[in-house]
Order: structure tokens, then sequence, then C-alpha cells
């Protein structure tokens, strides 16, 4: 169909009919799909007809080749207009081969792996019948008690946009209508969710207008730029107006001054929520404030279906809004090519034979490694291969390294850390004790633990949050591991054994009891599917780990939020003519963070020198190289990631005192010397003015270059 064919079918439409594609119900809605769907929230008594699931737009949380052909073709029959469904699910990291989080894969500084990782989820999707995965979800985030910090990639904007850009790509391809083994993206959460108060899901978000467009909007805008199909609209409030209710957030930003022309969709239940916000009375007023914001489609609830119809006829909405949204989700399944094949991509023969397959997991093994990030290290790594390894913890022999987000991901087919290490050390060499429960455990559990320690020449506890305890509504304002892996840690700490922690979490941690206590730290994030042998390669130092923190550690919670790319205060710590105590500082903590963003160790060792400059000037015209030296003075091959900061001295507005601007990943080998080479030019200085022009400020800038955003080699130039 064309275009001016899908206006003839509009045209076709009863008001009731069209009102219906703007809805998204759950699985067990439709006939075929039983209760096999995935439900993220409380089902509620929508007073949802036959009619309305019969003309409805789209369906949520349902895969599976064979079941997804039969509810199409089922619905087929039903839908007056032979109008196909949308099929849409979270697929965030993975279809069933299941690949790190997202917050692990930004670790991994690898934009081309983490597009391949797309590529296979939306393949592995697609062939199951899924046509829009909600994903990626591109929030810039700095507070680390939300649970939905593990789904971003961090708290950097420029490094976030580059991976909005990579996942889309790998989601998309390049075109959607011949490459059927690709899926809609839909970014999410717009606008701003990852700035929640108190790090509280579905929580208030305050920010000025300057602070949004700087931080939070570039990822969103890359990833449209990128021609990201679809957009989410985010729980929270922006400006004191909810995003599922905020015509300037939505027409006048994504809209008009964007000139996004794709499908806006709710999360779940978004446009009823307006009500408990307090900017709707009641449903009708939610609906009237949601489609006037351009919501296309209300996720699970039925404020349209219900009120729509009538607020058109009484004239209060225009029939045109209405008749705008139903167009651009017939357009999307137009691009899809759903009207010609309304099984597109569905394949129960290709299904078997790629999903889960060993290229894809192979491909999931090689991110798992990239995104490992050796936190600490005295010597204890790697393992020695004639050691005894006692491997203690609730994650020794868990598969609840998925994460969350996993849901056609399989715990029991997931590689486990003892498994993997018992292929490699050899079974003699590995023994196994449980210690304790993620957050219970037993005087016996933990006696049996100390006795297998006290047995081995090196222990390697296996430690962190179950999966339930990140993601979404996955808050927490303790983020240290449960009391009882922290009394684990501190009973095995007094035998004074060589000790390596490895965690399994959705989050940076307060690692107090833990980082103190002993002398090498892994943080394995949840890694996916081959998360065991991706770790047991780590420590046995098959793999050497090059993985950098995209998110600061805090020393403890107390800090939070704390990010590298912060302001300077009138009062900065460490001032020469100020006075010890009247700086911006605490009284019991350092200002920084623990472990700073870009920061990672390797089993080698890195120098730099002769940080370079082509120029002590730079002009609108002529952009500076910077070079600088990086020899690897270690005994093994290993890889760098070296990075590139940049401060404006003195703006208009305050600047923050470093921001990522680039990095390059050298692999070297033992006494290699490599140059890392950057072009920085004028538009890479611009930012976001007093009166939001985006424009560069004449003056000095400072250039950091080194292998993390504090440990730096500088130097400065002047913009002229």
């Amino acid at each position: 169909m064309d275009n001016q064919q899908l206006l003839d079918l509009i045209g076709k439409m009863t008001l009731e009919d069209k009102v219906a594609q703007l809805v998204q119900l759950a699985a067990p809605f439709y006939e075929g799909a039983g209760d096999e769907g995935q439900i993220t929230g409380p089902m509620q008594a929508m007073g949802i007809t036959d009619p309305m699931i019969a003309n409805s737009g789209s369906i949520l949380g349902y895969a599976g080749a064979e079941g997804a052909i039969a509810v199409q073709e089922a619905h087929m029959k039903k839908n007056p207009h032979g109008i196909p469904l949308l099929f849409m699910a979270d697929i965030v990291h993975g279809f069933k081969t299941i690949f790190p989080v997202p917050l692990a894969i930004g670790c991994s500084w690898d934009t081309d792996l983490a597009q391949k990782s797309a590529e296979i989820a939306a393949r592995e999707a697609a062939v199951s019948g899924i046509h829009v995965t909600f994903a990626p979800m591109v929030d810039l985030v700095r507070d680390p008690r939300w649970g939905r910090v593990m789904e971003s990639t961090g708290e950097d904007p420029y490094l976030n946009s580059l991976f909005a850009r990579a996942f889309v790509r790998g989601l998309q391809g390049e075109d959607l209508t011949e490459e059927v083994e690709r899926v809609a993206a839909c970014v999410k959460h717009f606008a701003a969710y990852g700035a929640s108060e108190a790090g509280r899901d579905y929580n208030t978000v305050d920010l000025s207008e300057r602070q949004l467009r700087e931080y939070y909007l570039p990822a969103y805008k890359a990833a449209l730029d990128e021609g990201c199909e679809m957009v989410m609209t985010s729980f929270n409030t922006i400006d004191g107006i909810p995003a599922s209710g905020n015509e300037k957030l939505m027409r006048d930003l994504l809209r008009d001054e964007w000139n996004f022309d794709g499908v806006l969709i709710s999360d779940w239940g978004a446009v009823k929520e307006l009500i408990p916000h307090g900017v709707a009375e009641d449903e009708r007023e939610a609906a009237y404030k949601a489609i006037r914001a351009g919501v296309d489609i209300e996720m699970m609830t039925a404020c349209y279906v219900h009120e729509l119809p009538e607020l058109v006829r009484s004239g209060k909405v225009d029939e045109a809004l209405v008749d705008e949204s139903v167009l651009r989700i017939l357009q999307l399944k137009q691009k899809l090519g759903l009207f010609d094949n309304p099984h597109r991509g569905t394949n129960p023969e290709r299904e078997a034979e790629v999903v889960f397959s060993r290229e894809h997991r192979e491909a999931a093994y090689e991110l798992a490694t990239r995104s490992t990030v050796l936190l600490k290290n005295d010597g204890i790594l790697p393992l020695r291969p004639e050691a005894k390894v006692a491997l203690i913890g609730p994650f020794a022999q868990s598969g609840d390294i998925l994460g969350p987000w996993s849901w056609s991901g399989s715990t029991e087919d997931a590689v486990k850390l003892d498994a993997a290490l018992n292929e490699r050390l050899g079974g003699q060499n590995v023994t196994v004790a449980v210690g304790c429960g993620i957050e219970e455990g037993t005087e016996e559990q933990l006696r049996s633990a100390v006795e297998t320690a006290a047995q081995a020449d090196i222990v390697v506890l296996a430690l962190g949050e179950a999966s339930e305890m990140s993601g979404e509504a996955g808050c927490r304002t303790d983020i240290r591991l449960p009391q009882i892996q922290l009394e684990l840690i501190a009973r095995i700490a007094e035998l004074g054994k060589p000790t390596a922690a490895v965690l399994f979490n959705g989050r940076p941690l307060d690692l107090h009891g833990v980082y103190d206590k002993v002398g090498a730290v892994v943080e394995a994030w949840y890694p996916g599917s081959e998360g065991g042998a991706a770790v047991a390669d780590i420590l046995v130092g098959a793999v050497n780990p090059s993985a950098r923190l995209t998110m600061s550690f805090p020393h403890s919670v107390g800090q939070v939020p704390v990010y590298y790319n912060h302001f300077n205060t009138g009062r900065p710590q460490g001032a020469a003519d100020a006075q010890v105590r009247y700086v911006s500082q605490y009284l019991d903590a350092p200002n920084e963070a623990l472990l700073p963003f870009g920061y990672g160790l390797s089993y080698t060792t890195f120098a730099y020198d002769e940080l370079k400059l082509s120029s002590e000037h730079m002009t609108d015209e002529s952009p500076l190289t910077i070079s600088v030296n990086v020899t690897n003075i270690g005994e093994r091959a290993g890889v760098e990631t070296v990075q590139l900061y940049v401060r404006d001295v003195s703006g208009e507005v305050v600047r923050p005192v470093r921001e990522l601007k680039g990095f390059v990943r050298l692999e070297l080998a033992p006494g290699e010397r490599g140059t890392a080479v950057f072009t920085l030019n004028e538009e890479q200085l611009r930012y976001h003015h007093a009166d939001l022009g985006f424009k560069s400020d004449p003056g000095r800038f400072e250039v950091f270059v080194g292998r993390n955003s504090q440990d730096t080699l500088n130097d400065s130039f002047i913009l002229n």
C-alpha cells in the first residue's frame, strides 16, 4: 500500500475502529496466545470488548513462531479491515541468546560489538514473531540507587549517543522492508527518566531546560538521527508535566523541532497514570491530554477506547488527531511489509536454526569478556593453573546471571561459573561451597565455606545481587552487598588467603566490606548466557580484561549522585585561597568516586608519554590533532582504551570539569608502543548557552588524555 491507500483505508474505518488501533493489549487478550505473554504489571478490569480486540493495533509480549502465526491469522479473520497486528516486546539485551546487560555493554567501549549484539537479538526475535522491540534505553544515569541503570550505557551523553546509534543500526538494519530478520527499534524513555529524584522508579524529574538539552536529550536525538522508528514516553514528569501528557515535550520538541514522524507509544499504563500524577481528573481528561500530546499508542490502559470517540463527537478533540496517529501506525506496518505478509520474518524453521545458535552464543561470550571490568588486582589474578581454588558464594553455581529484561532467556542454559572453572582448571583443583544465599544464610553454611577456603591456595568469592534486586522497580537505598555476603567475606578474610571477589550485579555498588577485604575485584555485571565461561576465562587469564567503567562507583551511597562530568563550585576543594573547612566537601568521605568513569585494569601495564597538540590555537576552520604515545610495559598483550577529555575554562555558563570527546582502543603486544590520535574541532566545543543557543566560547580550553577520567596527561589551547 502507498500512503494514499493507507488514507483510503482510514476513510473506511469507523471512529471506534480507528481508536482501537491506538490501543496495545497484552498477549492474554488474544485468541491463541493464552496466558503465555510476559506481563510486567498488574492486569486490570479494563472493560475491553471483543470488537476493541478485533480492531486493536498491537500485541504486547508474545513470541514463538508457530504461536505468533496462529495469533495473527486469528486476528486477521476478525479484523474487519484486514489490518495485521504489530507484535512488540522488550528485547533489551538479547532474545534467547542473552548478552550482558546494557550497562555492561557500555563498559566494553565497543560499539561494533554492541551493534552485533542488537543484530543477533533482532534476528532471533524476528524469526520468533516480533516486529518491534522496546529498545534501546538511552536514559543518562547518575544515581545507582535506581534499579534501571542496568538498562543504560552510563553517565556520559557522548558515549551514550554512540551506543544509541549502534543499537538502532543493529536492530533495524538499513531497510526494514527488505531485511525481514530485523525489528523496528523504540527508543526510551522520553525523556530524562534517568534523573528520577532519589533514584526511585516512576518518580519526579525536575531539570532546567538547559540541563535537559545538554545532558539528557543527546542520546535520544542520536537514536532518531539513526532512523529509530518509535519513541516511548517516560513515566516521569518534566517541568511538572508527566511525559505522556506533555505537549511541549512531545509536540513542540519531538515532532516540530526534531521532525520525528514515527510512532509514539506510552509506557505501560502511563496514560491512565496522568490521574494519580494529578494532571487529569479522570480517564476522559487523561485521553484528552495524551492525544493532544501526540501519544499514538496507549499501552495497557483503555482511556482512548473508552473516551476518545465521545471526545471527538463532542468537538473537544479534532478527529484529525486520531487520524494522524492511526496513519503513523499503519505506515509502520506498511514499512515492515505486514500488509503484504502479515507473518513477516516469522519462520519456525529459521527459529529452530538460529535461536540460541552456537554462532550467537559465541558472540555473547565475546561481548561478556569485553564487558567484564577488573576493578582491583594485587597480583592475585590471573589464577595459577596449579593452584587449588575454593569457589565460594551464592553465584558459584547460579544461573541467575542473565539480569532483568531477559524474559526469553533460560537460567538453566546459562553457563555457570563452577562448571566453567572446573573445565579450565580441572575438577580436582576446584572445590565449591555455597557459603550463603543472596540475602540469607546459616551458620552451618558459613562454617562450611571457611573450612573449604582453608584447604585452598586461592579463594574466589562469587557474590552479588539477585536479578530482581535491580531493573524496573529494583531501587535500593543501601547499595552494598547484602549483609550475609559481607559476613561471608569477613569470615574468609580472617584466613589471610589470597582472595578475589567476582560481582554479579546491575548497578555500581558501595564496595565497603569488599574492596577493603579482598585482593582482587572483578565486576562481571549480569554477563548473560555465556557469563560463566567469560568470567572463568578472565579469572584464569585466557582473556586479558579490557573493559572500562561507564558509571562511577561511589565511596558510599551518601555521595550519590557522583559522576565525573560535574561542575566546579565557587569554593572547590583544594582551592589555594580557601580556608580548609569552608570549601565544598564532605567531612567523612572524599568528593571523588571510589572508581571513576573510564576506570578499569588489565593484566598488563600501559605507560603514557608525549602528549602533543598540533597547535596552541584552534579556529572554526582549523581543528586540532591531539596525540599521545602509549607503551605496553607489561608481559602480555592487552587493549588500552585511551580517553580524550576537554574542559572549557571560562564559559558563559559553568562548564563541567571534564567532558569526554573521544576514545581510541589500542591493542598492543608486550613492549609495543602505539600512538592514539584524536581530531578535535570547534563543533565539539559547543554547548547550550543561557539562551539555549548551541555555540562555543572563544578562550582557553584544557585537554586531558589518559586511561580514565582522573588519571591523565594534560595540555591546553586557545579557541580564537
